[in-house]
């Protein structure tokens, strides 16, 4: 029986749904065999959205959407398996990132919580879970991520080559590859496709800007962009992290007090922007020139590569599709390959990148048996 094959699991800021991927890493080259992606349930999407602010009886609410959340990424995985025609018994662990609800590394004493119960995976799947991968680094001292870029540095780099990896999710992070194995670096620029999202599904009810359509329609507001610029996260130097604690609609709708004369349509295209322009900034911090692959969501969004395009002339840009890797399932992958590395007792995190204090291996084994 072979022993190469691991499951990712990944829910990401925007909540959009839980990515699954059966990945084989017999040759050195991960090698991407079935995918699924299990949505969530409005119930349930709308219980985490009020968990990610404080509230009331959050204790309570935890600890049930614990268990929820963790039900419906067994249920991911048992469909995955399901429409791959492979039993429980090849696969060597699950990985699974859960679902952050809370991300603060920056405190006094910094924290990170992602819920999705692991030994309710295990018990609802029958396979060994391998989770918790972000709170070792933070013990270590780091941000507990972003932890894709080990995993982009394994398998998209290139010596002599400076590659930049773009993963824009509900928060945009960046990869940068710059030929030397040595020096990469990674971070989060700040909002990918929260905002925009959200501005959306208040104005139009609608899940996301489908090939930005909506922000083509309108007109940027330099003046709101600007002042949205203006937060301080963006004049941080790396490392650095962030998530819907600085960046969320409250944080949207009090920026917007000053626009309520604004077009809804302008205001969509300001948001659009400011994904663009906080990424494209925090690029030219690191090279003038180069190649540029997308992946995540927002890979997807026509007018999103094209004002990135605009805005890096010094860069080729395309998908990661180029590189041989479909970008809908890249953290998918990642989160497989972090598992494996678990299982095999290597170190899966940069601290160049976190800010960590050393390398350390990652994650909690929870056994099904």
């Amino acid at each position: 029986m072979t022993q190469s094959l691991f499951i990712g699991l990944m829910s990401g800021t925007s909540m959009d749904g839980v990515d699954a991927v059966l990945v084989d890493f017999a040759s050195p080259q991960p090698q991407l065999v079935a995918t699924h992606t299990e949505p969530y349930p409005v119930h349930l999407l709308k219980g985490l959205q009020r968990l990610c602010q404080p509230g009331q009886d959050e204790i309570n609410r935890l600890g049930r959407l614990d268990r929820s959340v963790g039900s419906l990424f067994a249920t991911a995985v048992n469909n995955l398996l399901a429409k791959a025609g492979v039993d429980k018994s090849q696969v060597v662990a699950v990985g699974s990132h859960g679902q952050t609800v809370r991300h603060m590394p920056n405190l006094e004493v910094g924290f990170t919580l992602q819920i999705g119960d692991p030994n309710t995976i295990a018990a609802e799947t029958g396979i060994d879970v391998i989770a918790d991968f972000r709170r070792k680094d933070i013990a270590l001292g780091g941000q507990g991520a972003p932890l894709v870029p080990a995993f982009h540095q394994q398998v998209f780099a290139k010596e002599g080559e400076c590659r930049v990896i773009l993963n824009i999710g509900g928060i945009a992070n960046i990869t940068w590859l710059p030929g030397n194995a040595d020096a990469v670096l990674g971070f989060d620029t700040g909002p990918g496709n929260t905002l925009i999202d959200a501005w959306i599904q208040q104005v139009k009810e609608l899940p996301f800007d489908a090939d930005g359509e909506f922000a083509q329609s309108g007109t940027t507001n330099e003046k709101l962009l600007k002042q949205l610029l203006s937060h301080p996260y963006f004049a941080l130097s790396h490392p650095k992290s962030t998530g819907r604690e600085l960046f969320n609609g409250a944080w949207l709708e009090q920026q917007l007090e000053d626009f309520a004369n604004l077009d809804e349509a302008d205001i969509q295209s300001t948001l659009l922007d400011l994904t663009c322009r906080s990424i494209a900034q925090d690029i030219y911090k690191l090279s003038w020139e180069g190649e540029l692959f997308v992946c995540g969501g927002g890979a997807l969004n026509g007018a999103l590569m094209r004002r990135l395009a605009a805005l890096l002339p010094g860069y080729s840009i395309a998908t990661t599709s180029a590189l041989g890797v479909d970008p809908k399932w890249v953290e998918g992958i990642a989160f497989a390959w972090l598992a494996a590395r678990h299982h095999l007792g290597l170190p899966a995190n940069l601290p160049a990148v976190t800010g960590a204090s050393r390398e350390a291996v990652l994650g909690a084994r929870f056994p099904a048996a």
